[in-house]
């Protein structure tokens, strides 16, 4: 089992023993996710490495982003509220973020190993930074950059 797949589980016992529901709802979605995201991948019993993982914390920091801002549109604060508090226990397992110039360095150094000349190549750019970044910027931020430079 992954490192990080190990964290979460053993959090989630804390959590139990802690009778933290918040956070305990919080691991037991992000669990689920995790070996559903293993099974489609290639049978049950599969482990997936720690950047996959990362990449299904993404995505469910993401659905409660849209969650927070459909709920904040419905009026529903309270909602979007537990939604946040959801999103902050996520993000404790995501790497520490790049930050601006690293990703502008990341970007040009992808950008001259591609050879990349226009935004037709984008496709084998964000390939090599997805790959040289290991979860640690988020792809929107990543390809914004990309066409920021290849503009």
């Amino acid at each position: 089992m992954s490192s990080l797949t190990n964290t979460i589980l053993e959090d989630m016992k804390t959590a139990m023993r802690e009778r933290n529901k918040a956070a305990l709802n919080v691991l037991r979605a992000l669990k689920t996710a995790i070996t559903n995201a293993a099974i489609e991948k290639s049978g049950a019993g599969t482990e997936l490495p720690d950047n996959e993982v990362i990449n299904i914390i993404r995505k469910q920091i993401k659905q409660r982003q849209d969650s927070i801002e459909q709920f904040e549109n419905a009026g529903r604060a309270e909602l979007a509220e537990t939604e946040k508090e959801e999103i902050i226990v996520l993000e404790t397992y995501l790497p520490a973020a790049m930050s601006q110039e690293e990703i502008e360095a990341a970007v040009d150094a992808a950008i001259a190993e591609s050879a990349a000349e226009s935004r037709k190549d984008i496709g084998k750019v964000m390939n090599i930074l997805q790959e040289k970044t290991g979860g640690r910027a988020d792809g929107k931020t990543l390809s914004q950059a990309v066409m920021k430079r290849l503009s």
